[in-house]
């Protein structure tokens, strides 16, 4: 029999509702797998075995009261920058190293009260505004694939966490890649719903206006699409919630999606974004995979309005963090990560005039994506042009064998969030011993049939490898 800390989510929930083992003895089962790899990733930042054992306690007496809990024992981590209430939530910020949240967000308490059971919190970058996982609290998250590079980020801790085994399912955000691209660079299954669908806060004041969503991060499609099922909801309290139901995912994805879909690939997005070319290759691989079971592929990418360069609204998230941080700043400076340092004095130097004009391209992105899905159902785009980097750095010096900025590596995922509309990574193989990822764009509200996509992708290329902590004698 595998290791409990090895189970699906699925399998985990069904385990426990059928009496297989109890929701305790699976929170021992993850919190032993927790001692045994995280002190070499940094990937959970806060655990307490006692809370989680309290947790699942009250799992098994729930369960024994005749509730039903479809999640009953699941064990998840939730990211550093989501409240949990009465635990130290600090958004990787010296400025909230003491702060313990007054409530859960919307989707924390969602889960508990369909029976999950919160392992740990993991680590982020300060504000979850950078491309890797390190801060001034918490330190430096490492990838398990290998321990000297980066798992990205924001949500590095999520993934390094999920990927070495601990916990089954990880919630986190994505405000411009930051479910997306981690999840790439670890082999998992990373989930952007359209904006609105699942309830954020309460929490913490966002810098990145209207852009930010609850992701979900699983070790495989199916698990992915039966959190999001779970999530979906609408909180009046939350002024982005939209009182949509979505077709349940979860059925859906047993079928293959309908050969006669109109689907794009681009490698650069229309937008001539540099990417490795062994990472095209692989993932162009993937294109032709799909060809071959019968999908009719074309190049093709949205008529973007101007010249795009990466992250075309980032001063829109400095001016946020400006607004919300800027006398934090001037109070106590080495509070604050040096590269946050320098985003917030990037904001303080936008103009009400740019700002506006941020706001209006925005408004521009949203007619060109749904122009383009006028004739197309799917793009397919790379997730990240590149494997995961080394630790120390912010990003990548070269992508595609030319230079690149902090923000070359995160290139390919915001699009998504400024348009509002659904983008799932699933794992497309490996480069170098290190995983890439094809990402699956739809329309808005079409967030079953991006899900449908990447199961068969999924299909097509089997079981995704895991990284090296997943194999060694740790099932303690």
């Amino acid at each position: 029999m595998s290791a409990p800390w090895s189970w699906s989510a699925r399998e985990s929930a069904h385990s426990v509702i059928t009496g297989r083992i109890s929701a305790r003895e699976l929170a021992g089962a993850a919190l032993a797998r927790l001692h045994a790899v995280n002190p070499r990733l940094n990937a959970v930042i806060t655990h307490d075995d006692a809370w989680t054992f309290t947790q699942a306690e009250a799992v098994d007496t729930r369960l024994a009261r005749g509730e039903h809990l479809p999640m009953a024992g699941v064990p998840v981590t939730v990211k550093d920058n989501l409240w949990v209430a009465g635990r130290r939530i600090t958004q990787g910020s010296r400025l909230f190293a003491d702060f313990v949240a007054p409530a859960d967000a919307w989707a924390v308490a969602r889960l508990r009260s369909l029976g999950a059971v919160i392992v740990g919190i993991t680590n982020c970058s300060e504000f979850a505004c950078k491309g890797v996982s390190n801060n001034l609290v918490h330190g430096k998250t490492r990838s398990p694939w290998n321990t000297a590079l980066t798992p990205g980020g924001s949500s590095g801790g999520a993934v390094a966490a999920l990927a070495a085994g601990i916990g089954a399912l990880a919630l986190a955000t994505d405000a411009g890649g930051s479910t997306r691209r981690p999840a790439a660079h670890c082999g998992l299954v990373g989930m952007k719903p359209t904006f609105g669908l699942i309830p954020c806060g309460p929490g913490f004041d966002e810098p990145n206006f209207g852009l930010s969503v609850i992701g979900e991060i699983a070790r495989d499609v199916a698990d992915v699409a039966w959190m999001f099922d779970l999530l979906c909801g609408f909180d009046g309290h939350d002024w982005g919630s939209q009182p949509v139901s979505p077709r349940a995912a979860s059925p859906a994805i047993v079928e293959p999606p309908p050969r006669g879909l109109r689907i794009a690939w681009s490698a650069d997005l229309g937008c001539g974004f540099a990417i490795d070319a062994p990472v095209r290759a692989a993932l162009e691989r993937v294109i032709d995979r799909l060809r071959a079971d019968g999908y009719a592929i074309v190049e093709a990418a949205p008529a973007w309005p101007g010249s795009l360069r990466e992250y075309p609204l980032l001063k829109l998230q400095q001016a946020g963090l400006a607004a919300l941080y800027g006398d934090a700043l001037d109070e106590a400076p080495d509070r604050i990560d040096p590269d946050l340092q320098a985003q917030i004095r990037a904001g303080r130097a936008v103009t009400g005039s740019e700002v506006a004009a941020v706001l209006l391209l925005r408004e521009h992105l949203h007619a060109a994506m749904s122009a383009f899905f006028d004739g197309y159902d799917l793009l397919l785009a790379p997730t990240a042009p590149v494997v995961s980097w080394p630790l120390d750095e912010l990003g990548p010096s070269t992508i595609g064998g030319l230079p690149a900025g902090p923000r070359g590596h995160a290139a390919f995922t915001p699009l998504a969030n400024y348009t509002q509309v659904p983008a799932c990574t699933v794992p497309a193989g490996l480069v170098d011993g290190l995983p890439v990822g094809l990402q699956i764009i739809g329309p808005r509200y079409q967030d079953t049939r991006v899900l449908q996509m990447a199961a068969q992708v999924e299909r097509l290329l089997g079981p995704s490898p895991h990284p090296p902590p997943w194999h060694e004698a740790l099932e303690a």
